[in-house]
């Protein structure tokens, strides 16, 4: 069985078989290894009976991303099993893939990849003109990471293992604050 977890957004997310949860937490640093103790019990499974992890790169919460990866490899190297990261565009391609994406960053301008743009940053001028080369945009709603266990095991039979790593788009506040002060 394929583990997904989500830590890109505010709370925590999992999928495991056709069981799927999404929880609130103040620190998800702290709720992710109980919660997802928790999530494997409640679909009455073990450690042993997950065969590959799945875990969102991003874009989305600088802190959340870094926190998923690093638990996700360790748990994967623990048990000896695959480790695969899904962005949340393969996610929302993966539903429509003649989309274009556009996540709001929440810092003025937007995340965004289609068929014809790989994933960069927009601002709302530039995502207003792009996505009428696409037939529908969507980032609007949370994707549906339901549809990350497909994904994983496809890249999985393809042996796309490449490293899993954050997708940034942009540098993060300490980059940035680092970059003014030099």
């Amino acid at each position: 069985m394929i583990l997904v977890i989500n830590t890109s957004g505010a709370g925590l997310e999992f999928v495991l078989g056709d069981h799927y949860k999404t929880l609130a937490v103040e620190k998800q640093s702290l709720a992710l290894p109980t919660a997802t103790e928790q999530f494997l019990a409640e679909c009455g499974a073990t450690w042993h009976d997950v065969t590959a992890i799945g875990v969102v790169t991003g874009p989305g919460s600088f802190t959340g991303i870094r926190m998923g990866i690093a638990y996700a490899k360790g748990i994967a190297m623990g048990l000896n099993i695959p480790v695969v990261g899904i962005s949340a565009f393969d996610l929302y391609f993966a539903a429509a893939p003649d989309a274009f994406v556009a996540i709001d960053s929440g810092r003025g301008d937007f995340f965004v990849a289609s068929p014809h743009h790989q994933p960069a940053t927009m601002t709302i001028e530039e995502v207003e003109t792009e996505q009428m080369k696409c037939p529908r945009t969507v980032g609007h709603r949370p994707f549906d990471l339901t549809l990350a266990p497909k994904i994983v095991a496809d890249k999985i039979k393809r042996g796309d293992l490449d490293p899993v790593v954050p997708m940034y788009l942009r540098p993060s506040y300490a980059e940035t604050a680092k970059n003014k002060n030099s």
